[in-house]
């Protein structure tokens, strides 16, 4: 059976194969592996495969939409927060213990809850990382939050990490988890249990956030 994938090169020792929320199949391999010994892991690994970007439950959920009127409920730091639409003209969107909308700009809602995100995620999420590289002795060339659509983060073969501006929707202790996770990257490509125990080195309780993840995924994911 045929299965597409793509390949990302790194220092890495070993081959790891993971299968992405959007059923893209990515190859961790070592430098300078030939393309020919990458397919022979695919090959060995494909009925694997096959059921892993088939799984319905895993995959198929459809998500519904928001509706953006006074007294919905938005997602903040592992909170949920009222939405107020009112009167007064103003541009973007207020937050003070609730969120405020101009009424007039209530079909922008979407976009503009998105901006707003986005700014948060990066006031919040830069420093962090600032933080805990100094802590962890991580070097990193760039921090960025992106739209990264189904992951929360990467950190690429240039050491440039990139976080999912969804996350700030999350509690802030799965936020550092993340943060974390990335940067243990930087020390340690693999999930090995070396790895591991940098990341609870700097979040003990990593297990909780990460199991918080896997539940509420889906939840972050939701309009806008």
């Amino acid at each position: 059976m045929d299965i597409d994938y793509s390949i990302v090169y790194s220092r890495r020792k070993t081959v790891r194969i993971t299968v992405e929320r959007d059923r893209s199949v990515v190859v961790r391999a070592p430098l300078g592996m030939p393309p020919d010994k990458i397919q022979e892991v695919i090959d060995r690994k494909s009925f694997w495969l096959f059921e892993k970007t088939r799984h319905s439950q895993k995959y198929e959920r459809v998500l519904p939409s928001k509706e953006f009127v006074s007294g919905a409920t938005i997602p903040y730091l592992g909170e949920a927060y009222q939405l107020d639409l009112i009167a007064e003209n103003f541009d973007g969107v207020l937050f003070d213990n609730k969120f405020l909308i101009s009424s007039s700009s209530q079909s922008q809602a979407p976009q503009l809850l998105i901006d707003w995100y986005i700014e948060e995620a990066k006031r919040i999420i830069i420093p962090r990382v600032q933080r805990f590289a100094s802590l962890m002795g991580a070097v990193y060339n760039s921090a960025n939050v992106i739209d990264l659509k189904y992951r929360w983060g990467s950190c690429t073969p240039k050491n440039n990490l990139h976080f999912n501006w969804r996350l700030i929707k999350a509690p802030l202790r799965v936020i550092e988890y993340v943060i974390v996770h990335e940067l243990a990257h930087l020390l340690e490509p693999n999930h090995t249990q070396s790895f591991w125990q940098i990341v609870k080195t700097q979040v003990p309780d990593y297990e909780r956030s990460k199991a918080w993840l896997k539940e509420n995924g889906t939840l972050l994911e939701e309009a806008p």
